[in-house]
């Protein structure tokens, strides 16, 4: 959604409240899809004298699996975004202005690359996951597993010492 902002482009104290649904429903994270709901994006954009300040927030729920025991869950996501946007820049360099186009902002890109980033590489559905066994595959959520704890290999020679006296 472009958010035309010519009208209060030069007029301090101005502002422009938005509101719109975004869909990232196609929009790939390790080859999932954790944006299955729309996001609902909504703020205001002031003009404190002569700087545009975009202050809003996008609110959606994500369909995650968890890393540690491979379950799906959901979790809500509610992102604060803030700002700042200009005609021209000095410095070219400056990733943290955006530069509006004929007047208008492209919210849809400017909450998007927010979400983006704002995403954690690793999603676990609760602290306390215990996750999986390495060996078998359990889920050690539900109990512990059968399996044997593996000896570490320093300390074998002991462990044939305690099987003698079984």
């Amino acid at each position: 959604m472009r958010l035309n902002l010519k009208e209060i482009l030069h007029v301090p104290g101005a502002s422009l409240p938005f509101e719109s649904q975004l869909d990232l429903t196609e929009l790939d994270f390790y080859g999932e899809r954790p944006f299955a709901h729309p996001v609902t994006i909504h703020g205001t954009v002031r003009n404190m004298a002569d700087a545009l300040l975009l202050e809003g927030s996008a609110d959606t729920t994500l369909e995650l699996v968890c890393d540690r025991c491979l379950k799906p869950f959901q979790e809500e996501l509610h992102l604060p975004v803030s700002t700042l946007l200009a005609e021209t820049l000095e410095d070219e360099e400056n990733d943290e202005i955006v530069l509006l186009e004929d007047g208008a902002v492209d919210l849809d890109e400017v909450f998007t690359t927010a979400l983006v980033l704002s995403m954690d590489s690793k999603h676990v559905c609760s602290e306390d996951c215990k996750g999986l066994c390495a060996t078998c595959g359990a889920d050690l959520n539900q109990g512990p597993c059968g399996c044997r704890k593996e000896i570490d290999p320093r300390l074998a020679a002991l462990a044939q010492l305690l099987d003698k006296d079984e």
